[in-house]
């Protein structure tokens, strides 16, 4: 009856009708289950496991990292760092043509790996550059291509809500590839792993947009001039002062992870933590005893690490309460100056619509997680999972046919689906089949990472063009940012390309560091 492929295409459908994606998930399979268990296609019995897959996914330690991303993204956001990086980076480099477009995209590569958030980012920069960008002459087409653009850089740099969700997906994807090959002593790839991989081809998608604005500049004058406007010369100080404290919380969250000093989320709340304590900063809050709070927690994280005191031992001594002691004043230090930072956002009405942002878009992140998890348990007793793997190996060239085909099958979902659900449904699907033809995991990674965030640019549903047409000035038309982000798809597959050409661009970094 291939009730399993009916399943799928009336997913499509009813996402595309505008129903809500939690709930159109869940009656899908709700019905399909339903249909299946009356023609005696499918074990109702299989449902007695939902409740074990929920408990699964919401205690799993490596998703539980994504809200305190979200909050040090909300919170980076509303501290006014875009504003302090674009304005500093436009008076550096706006004097040569095409200056003001490599701001944006060198802002767009800070903010993604400390907010990790498009939206945001996209909004903030459609506010501020995009402005900029057409009263200094620029084309509107390659303005607007180029704020979506570097906006969606937060879905490849880690951290990001993608790789995440993405880590966890291969993780499970090669345990069961490795349980189908008789292999019981498994490897996992972590979040560490996969945040690695991805950083060197998000600096290669960077320079491949930098040498495109540079390119068009010299060739096409008119389309990225230089700024007209007056500029003053920045200082060091400024550059120092917009630039390093976002690089700073950007190495101590990577740093963590790529160390093994912290998991995925013990580094998120180092993020979250630190992203308060640089608003509060912004914001009103004693600088003085900012810097001694940031300084005290530093010190406690590296004294720890190096030398942890545990009095719970039997042989503890003076040298061991002494050193408790301090480490106990520092943390005191370091949480009177969140509690100072939490204040001055309070006095400035930051703090709630902060949470409540982050509340919402965790809900509907895990919501979504979850009922695709009901989802995938019906598909497969649908006999989903073996038609998938059919198809595969059915199709001409092997392996990299095969990979092919995924690639390609992303990319078009990819117009009409968001990541979040393409990742949770569909890669569950795909991902093993690929990993048992020969696919190193790693580089399939980053390779879907790269392809799933052309998604954010691809109308007619890519999330960028939508948080672009509610920030832009009136005469930039919406059929004005479809035109401007088709040379980026485009040098997006080409960066798909060179990764799939050169697979170590993937994975040396990884390699190195695990």
């Amino acid at each position: 009856m291939a009730l399993d492929l009916w399943m799928f295409a009336a997913l499509i459908v009813f996402i595309l009708m505008g129903y809500p994606v939690a709930f159109t998930i869940a009656g899908v399979a709700t019905a399909f289950a339903l249909m299946g268990w009356w023609f005696d296609v499918f074990s109702i019995n299989l449902m007695g496991a939902l409740g074990q897959r929920f408990f699964a996914v919401m205690t799993n330690p490596v998703l539980t990292a994504i809200p305190l991303f979200v909050l040090m993204g909300v919170v980076l956001e509303k501290s006014r760092i875009a504003e302090d990086l674009l304005e500093t980076m436009g008076r550096l480099f706006g004097a040569m043509r095409g200056g003001l477009g490599v701001s944006v995209v060198l802002v767009g590569a800070l903010l993604a790996a400390s907010t990790g958030i498009v939206g945001a980012t996209v909004v903030a920069m459609g506010m501020i550059a995009l402005p900029a960008m057409l009263r200094n002459g620029y084309n509107p087409r390659l303005a607007a291509g180029t704020v979506a653009t570097a906006g969606t850089l937060g879905q490849i740099i880690p951290p990001s809500t993608l790789l995440i969700i993405l880590a966890e997906v291969m993780s499970t994807s090669f345990q069961q590839a490795q349980y189908q090959q008789g292999r019981f002593s498994i490897e996992t790839i972590s979040v560490g792993q996969t945040f690695a991989a991805a950083l060197v081809p998000g600096f290669l998608l960077v320079g491949i947009y930098i040498l495109y604005i540079l390119g068009r500049a010299w060739l096409i004058p008119g389309d990225a001039p230089a700024m007209r406007e007056r500029l003053e010369r920045v200082s060091h100080s400024e550059v120092f002062g917009a630039v390093v404290p976002p690089v700073l919380l950007i190495v101590a969250v990577l740093g963590a992870i790529l160390g093994g000093v912290a998991s995925p989320n013990e580094a998120a709340s180092v993020g979250a933590v630190g992203a308060i304590l640089l608003a509060g900063y912004r914001r009103g809050a004693p600088r003085w005893l900012i810097l001694a709070g940031a300084g005290a927690l530093l010190a406690l994280a590296v004294a720890a690490g190096i030398a942890p005191v545990r009095l719970q031992r039997s042989d503890t001594g003076l040298v061991q309460y002494l050193m408790a002691s301090g480490y106990a004043v520092l943390g005191l230090v370091g949480i009177v100056a969140v509690l100072a930072a939490l204040w001055a956002l309070m006095r400035e009405r930051l703090v709630k619509p902060a949470l409540a942002q982050t509340m919402i878009v965790t809900a509907m992140i895990f919501a979504t997680i979850l009922m695709a998890s009901f989802f995938s348990l019906v598909f497969v007793g649908l006999g989903g999972e073996h038609r998938v793997a059919a198809i595969l190996e059915a199709l001409p060239g092997g392996a990299m046919g095969a990979l092919i085909f995924a690639m390609l099958f992303i990319f078009v979902l990819g117009f009409f689906l968001d990541f979040v659900e393409i990742s949770v449904i569909l890669l569950p699907l795909l991902i093993p089949p690929l990993i048992l033809m020969g696919h190193d995991p790693i580089w399939l990674a980053v390779l879907i990472a790269v392809n799933l965030q052309t998604s954010f640019l691809t109308p007619p549903f890519g999330f960028s063009l939508f948080y672009l047409r509610g920030a832009a000035p009136p005469e930039v038309t919406t059929g004005m940012i479809y035109q401007g982000v088709a040379p980026y798809i485009v040098l997006q597959i080409l960066a798909i390309m060179i990764i799939w050409l050169m697979p170590t661009i993937a994975t040396w970094l990884p390699g190195a560091v695990f």
